[in-house]
């Protein structure tokens, strides 16, 4: 029976225990999932400033809860620290957003980006270069800026977003949808059978891939400098710590 670590990398409870929901929802029978919250950051990551300020709070999530776990998925889409979790665990590490990308690659040939607001939009087409799958992208469509309640944006833009995602369908071609970020968890399956393409659910992709590639990840060294003045279980992963 895997287990699964989830990490919030915004530090907002509400988005937490949707992800956590989301996740035992869309997980494989047997799946034991462990959702918790960055220890320290921002309440929603949204600017590319956010998504690098999140990275050491991810790391420290990592690190503090990762103990008999089988693999972990940074549940921020984005995936701030997706490339120094790889290199630093002894399990797989998968970011939801290279876990929507990948598997909206698997189920059509191209694919658009629904969000809940366009101050994403910078982040997402960075993280889709890093990926190599700008090229699948059809587009994005994302509304207007939010400062409301993040772990209510999906309930309260519901009807926007599904408007968004037909828009992407019909205007843009695109054969499958993310719905992108960890405040719309749980949102595609609710939305599916209103839809005539596959919608893609980060978090679920994410679990899902995540107890795919259980056993898959070779041992790595531990890098040899010294780590300073962050918490003592992130430090312990270095091998002057």
């Amino acid at each position: 029976m895997p287990r699964i670590l989830l990490v919030n990398s915004n530090t907002t409870a509400s988005i937490t225990e949707r992800i956590a929901t989301a996740a035992r929802a869309g997980a494989a029978p047997g799946t034991e999932v462990l959702a918790v919250t960055a220890p320290f950051g921002l309440p929603l990551i949204v600017t590319p400033a956010d998504w690098l300020l999140a990275g050491p709070p991810t790391l420290a999530a990592l690190a503090e809860h990762g103990a008999g776990c089988d693999a972990a998925v940074i549940a921020c889409f984005g995936d701030p620290g997706l490339e120094a979790a790889k290199q630093l665990f002894p399990f797989p590490v998968l970011g939801i957003s290279e876990a929507a990308f990948h598997l909206a690659c698997l189920l059509g040939r191209r694919f658009g980006i629904v969000s809940f607001t366009a101050a994403l939009r910078p982040m997402f087409q960075d993280c889709l270069e890093r990926h190599g799958l700008a090229a699948r992208c059809v587009g994005f469509r994302m509304g207007p800026p939010f400062a409301g309640d993040p772990g209510r944006v999906a309930e309260e833009r519901r009807g926007l977003l599904l408007d968004l995602v037909w828009q992407s369908v019909k205007e843009d071609g695109a054969e499958v949808v993310i719905l992108a970020g960890a405040p719309l968890a749980g949102l595609a399956a609710t939305l599916q059978a209103e839809l005539p393409v596959p919608l893609v659910d980060g978090v679920v992709a994410g679990v899902r891939l995540a107890a795919a590639l259980v056993g898959l990840t070779p041992e790595r060294r531990k890098p040899e400098s010294p780590l300073s003045g962050y918490p003592a279980s992130l430090s312990a992963l270095y091998g002057g710590g």
